[in-house]
């Protein structure tokens, strides 16, 4: 009997040494197993660097927007001539510095002589030749409180002179802003004839848009102001002063 219960105590001993070794072996299938996700996290990385990849044509088409803002600069020299026709109407608009010979400003107006003066009451279109008649005549026009006529008739030859397109139309609107509309200031007398004229030569400007106006402003000082011109103390006193022989002599 007792080496029956011996060799059972054995057996059962064995069984349980097996049993436990089988049950230590399966944590490591388990660590194994436990493994695989990273191995898992490793392939779900790969989605990330496709998205990478994706993103590269989003820095492409940045690219492709740079054309959008060279074509921006390119509209900047239409600007530089509209601030370049603005300028240079209003230096004719503001520009009263030209009475060298009368005043003490510094600018290259250059003095008339007594011959010169003595010429501007032979004829108007004398007068208008030179700077020095056309300044003396527009420094009469502003104690007539006129001097628009002078400036429109200025505005007028200086658009003469360009060829630049944009700035054809630039300053020939700024002309019509300044002179010829009827909620302007300094509006000129023109009549419907001519102003008919005008509007249709602005759907189309060119440097002689306004030739008809200017001839007409140019009508209108040489019959009306002109004459009381010739008899106003800024002529004779100019005229005077001239023909008086110089303190130095």
């Amino acid at each position: 009997m007792g080496s029956e219960r011996m060799e059972m105590r054995k057996r059962q001993m064995s069984v349980q040494q097996e049993t436990g070794s089988t049950a230590q072996a399966q944590p490591d299938t388990g660590s194994t197993s436990q493994a695989l996700p990273d191995t898992g996290s490793t392939a779900q990385a790969q989605p990330d660097t496709g998205s990478t990849a994706q993103a590269q044509p989003d820095t492409g088409s940045t690219a492709q927007a740079q054309p959008d803002t060279g074509s921006t600069a390119q509209a900047q020299p239409d600007t530089g001539s509209t601030a370049q026709a603005q300028q240079d109407t209003g230096n004719r608009g503001s520009n009263a510095c030209c009475f060298c010979w009368c005043c003490c400003c510094s600018c290259s107006c250059p003095k008339p002589t007594l011959e010169e003066v003595g010429s501007w009451g032979q004829s108007f279109d004398k007068l208008m030749k030179g700077p020095a008649g056309r300044n003396a005549f527009r420094d009469f026009l502003r104690t007539e409180f006129s001097e628009e006529n002078m400036l429109f008739w200025l505005a007028c030859e200086e658009l003469k002179k360009e060829t630049n397109k944009s700035v054809i139309e630039e300053k020939a609107r700024l002309i019509y802003e300044d002179y010829i509309s009827i909620l302007s200031p300094k509006e000129v007398s023109l009549d419907s004839r001519v102003r008919e004229v005008i509007n249709r030569n602005m759907l189309e400007t060119t440097s002689h848009t306004f030739d008809d106006a200017q001839l007409q402003i140019y009508t209108l000082m040489h019959r009306d102001s002109y004459p009381r011109f010739m008899n106003s103390s800024v002529y004779k006193d100019l005229l005077q002063t001239l023909s008086e022989p110089s303190s130095e002599s």
